[in-house]
């Protein structure tokens, strides 16, 4: 972010910049939402087989995860040629698949001693609240701060994820992250998402037209989602520990 004695001056220069999809966000917003919609269905659809049936949950679990990768790339990959039609019922499904691998972290968050639903309502809320900011913060900023701000955030996420496939294969052999350091990589991975939301009110409309508003809904879904784990991890971490 710009410091204060230039902050005014910063602000007029994001407004001059020309862009190539003013209206991009404004279109991808409808189908933002729709999607976290179907997210929730997908979520609660999952808490249902998981609690009626565990082992059928874990086998569909895996055919899930591995055709929600599958739809991420093929969506992705149509979404950015404008072909809307076809893109829209693989989002839609992407969507509802995203919900239903979320099944295993709300379950556990809704186990957790002081998470709970409150929990869950509360990662929602930091979500909604993120997106207000967001929307003010990255509308505004300069080219200079926008770009730095973008590869920051890049660049950290990319090494949360390294991070989290060590922690992965560590949990494989019975190798548990101590609470701390859950802690410390939770609250890393809020802070990141919450950058990338500010960056994505910077970076969308000077990368897709009006018309790769499915693209740009996609990018937007994916901070959204990624916020919410994080901070539900987070949570359960804090008070998951105190157990």
């Amino acid at each position: 972010m710009s410091n204060t004695s230039n902050f005014r001056q910063a602000i007029a220069e994001a407004r001059n910049q020309a862009l190539i999809g003013p209206n991009v966000i404004a279109n991808a917003l409808p189908w933002v939402g729709g999607g976290l919609v179907l997210t929730a269905v997908g979520t609660f659809g999952g808490l249902q087989v998981l609690a009626n049936n565990p082992g059928l949950f874990m086998a569909t679990f895996w055919v899930a995860l591995i055709g929600n990768l599958i739809l991420f790339f093929v969506a992705n990959s149509v979404a950015q040629k404008g072909n809307n039609s076809v893109a829209l019922p693989l989002l839609a499904t992407y969507s509802l698949l995203t919900g239903y691998t979320l099944t295993g972290i709300v379950a556990v968050a809704l186990g957790t001693r002081g998470v709970g639903f409150q929990g869950i309502g509360f990662a929602a809320l930091g979500c909604g609240i993120t997106f207000v900011l967001a929307r003010q913060i990255g509308s505004n900023l300069s080219d200079r701060d926008g770009m730095a701000l973008a590869q920051t955030v890049r660049l950290g996420i990319i090494a949360l994820f390294v991070v989290l496939l060590i922690q992965l294969g560590l949990a494989l052999f019975s190798i548990h992250t101590p609470t701390f350091l859950e802690i410390a990589i939770s609250g890393l991975g809020v802070l990141l998402f919450a950058g990338a939301a500010v960056v994505d009110f910077y970076v969308l409309p000077r990368t897709y037209k009006d018309d790769q508003y499915l693209s740009a809904a996609l990018s937007m879904y994916l901070t959204y989602i990624n916020l919410f784990i994080f901070i539900l991890r987070l949570l359960i971490a804090i008070f998951g520990g105190r157990d």
